[in-house]
């Protein structure tokens, strides 16, 4: 072979797996079905829209960004501490979105081509995987939405049908074609000093008809195999929202809580909230509005809101239905198949949920990969950073039975043992200058 490791999906784990070993000097063929020939197999998944490595197919934010009191922020520190591709793309691409972590698309995803083809180890193979290979070092990446032949393949070599969940898509909205007479611009639920969310305010009436109308529209229907497939609860459907009680939405992603209407000076009994989507600011997308409604539907309801009466729209909302596998039981601490060792998952596949998540299990696989080729003995992060909690949860440390896709949070974390009680604003701050504290001789072990 003229390869050491064969890396399979170019989304955000794999081409975070790709770099870490290509810049160490491995040889990388890293291959990817989107832009593909026919020949090839080239196909996209239901969700993609571009030929682009790492694309982002749901939200383009990265999330919280506050590395001293949130733990996705603690793993955005940690990732940049690893010198991560993804992290340095995030830092070029980036948008305003008050604290969190936002990013216009096309310019990171071209970021992260661009940093791997440099790398002169690295082949970029357009092509698609029909089976896992039967011997050489390899990393499967290909999210939770693996084409049918390599998830057949999958299924076969693991002995276990695939675990699924549903994840839904936010609508994007032109700028242009928002009413500023109504709507206002604000940080989201008046944090920080920035004005980086577009408001469209609603009154109680509004609000209890826009629900109506959301409950009311229609929607894509389940297959007969589908319908026992569970939502991942971070990217539920608005209008499912909407059916779990009158102030679902006004608690969750309309919650108006410190966004003092400049047109009132009162908060609204609702707010609808827009995010930059691109550097231009020529797109904005709606924060938590992942919907299943058919298109023509969602034109209709999201114009019913105050500001939003003639947008248009970029792309609409959407549903996909993800596969992911029971890591606990099919995985060893070095994310390798058990019944098949040359072989590593990474990613979404592995039942992480998030882009940053995804991104930093492949940037773990590589790394494990780099220290087998180097003849090193692998040493995992310690369990009290996030990179150690989420890696502990995958692979051993969730309860097998009821293995559901996960987020990192500092749920995962080993508890804080102290004589006295720290309160929970404090408690955070400890969590993560432990993590920091604890990485540092890690990362400095890796050489």
């Amino acid at each position: 072979m003229t390869y050491d490791v064969h890396i399979i999906g170019g989304g955000l784990a794999g081409s975070e797996a790709a770099w870490q070993l290509a810049r160490r000097g491995f040889r990388v063929r890293l291959s990817e079905m989107r832009g593909a020939p026919a020949d090839k197999g080239g196909e996209r998944s239901p969700a993609h829209q571009t030929d682009g490595l790492a694309e982002l197919v749901c939200s383009n934010s990265l999330r919280s960004d506050d590395d001293t009191a949130n733990a996705v922020g603690l793993l955005h520190y940690e990732m940049r501490q690893c010198s991560s591709l993804i992290m340095a793309a995030a830092a070029k691409a980036r948008v305003p979105a008050g604290s969190a972590l936002a990013v216009d698309r096309d310019v990171f995803s071209a970021e992260i081509e661009a940093g791997l083809l440099c790398q002169p180890g690295l082949t970029l193979a357009r092509e698609r995987i029909d089976h896992l290979p039967e011997a050489g070092l390899t990393i499967v990446a290909t999210g939770p939405l693996t084409a049918a032949a390599l998830a057949s393949s999958i299924g076969t070599a693991t002995g276990a049908n695939a675990l699924a969940f549903f994840d839904a898509i936010a609508p994007i909205v032109y700028h242009e074609s928002v009413n500023m007479d109504v709507a206002w611009m604000a940080s989201r639920w008046d944090k920080g000093e920035t004005k980086d969310y577009i408001n469209c305010p609603m009154n109680k009436e509004q609000y209890l008809g826009f629900r109506e109308e959301l409950l009311a529209g229609d929607k894509t229907v389940f297959k007969e195999w589908e319908a026992n497939t569970p939502y991942f609860d971070g990217c539920m459907p608005v209008e499912v929202m909407a059916e779990r009680g009158e102030d679902t939405l006004r608690y969750g992603p309309m919650k108006p809580v410190g966004l003092d209407d400049p047109k009132t000076g009162r908060w609204p009994y609702a707010v609808v909230q827009l995010r930059q989507d691109n550097v231009l600011g020529t797109l904005w997308n709606m924060v938590g509005f992942q919907t299943k409604l058919k298109y023509a539907d969602q034109q209709r309801v999201f114009r019913t809101i105050p500001g939003l009466e003639e947008a248009e729209f970029a792309r609409f909302g959407g549903l996909h239905r993800n596969t992911f596998l029971n890591s606990p039981t099919l995985l060893d601490r070095q994310l390798r198949l058990k019944s098949a060792p040359h072989i590593r998952f990474a990613g979404q596949i592995t039942g992480c949920e998030g882009y940053i998540e995804s991104a930093s299990v492949g940037m773990l696989a590589g790394l494990m990969t780099a220290a087998e080729l180097g003849g090193r003995d692998w040493v995992a992060p310690p369990r009290t950073t996030a990179l150690g909690a989420l890696l502990a949860h995958i692979t051993g440390d969730a309860e097998a039975e009821n293995y559901q896709p996960m987020n990192i949070n500092f749920g995962l974390f080993p508890p804080i043992i102290t004589e006295k009680k720290i309160k929970k604003p404090a408690r955070k701050l400890v969590y993560t200058e432990r993590a920091k504290g604890d990485l540092a001789p890690w990362i400095a072990s890796l050489g």
